[in-house]
């Protein structure tokens, strides 16, 4: 397994842990308007981006956790206004997927992870990474 792996992995454990706040939060920025496209940043170190949903020391996680938005991410310059259609176009329903924008010193990119995996598989090999 190479590094980038073993992350996704580490990930992939959080995200089992942690995967009914992340929903939860996912349904509170699409309901109350915020947003019809949450997005979570997974991160390793300070980050000023979203809104600190999870602190990695205090819960003893592989990583932190940030709430954030499509329309943050293109006011960040992370999406460029050019690629905003086909972001739109390849997110997936918050109903059935996380998104999240994972961001350390190695990588940075983002995944649609499955909340429910499927009953024969490996959830993060279902992970959509662009």
């Amino acid at each position: 397994m190479d590094n980038k792996e073993v992350k996704l992995k580490m990930l992939e454990a959080d995200i089992k842990t942690l995967g009914e706040l992340l929903r939860d939060a996912a349904q509170t920025i699409f309901n109350e308007g915020v947003s019809n496209y949450p997005i979570f940043v997974a991160h390793r170190y300070a980050l000023n981006m979203g809104i600190e949903l999870v602190d990695r020391e205090k819960t003893k996680t592989n990583w932190s956790f940030n709430a954030s938005t499509l329309e943050e991410m293109v006011t960040k310059n992370i999406i460029s206004r050019e690629n905003l259609d086909g972001f739109r176009e390849i997110y997936k329903s918050p109903e059935d997927f996380v998104c999240i924008f994972v961001i350390d010193e190695t990588m940075s990119e983002f995944i649609f992870y499955p909340y429910e995996e499927e009953a024969n598989g490996d959830a993060i090999s279902d992970a959509i990474v662009l």
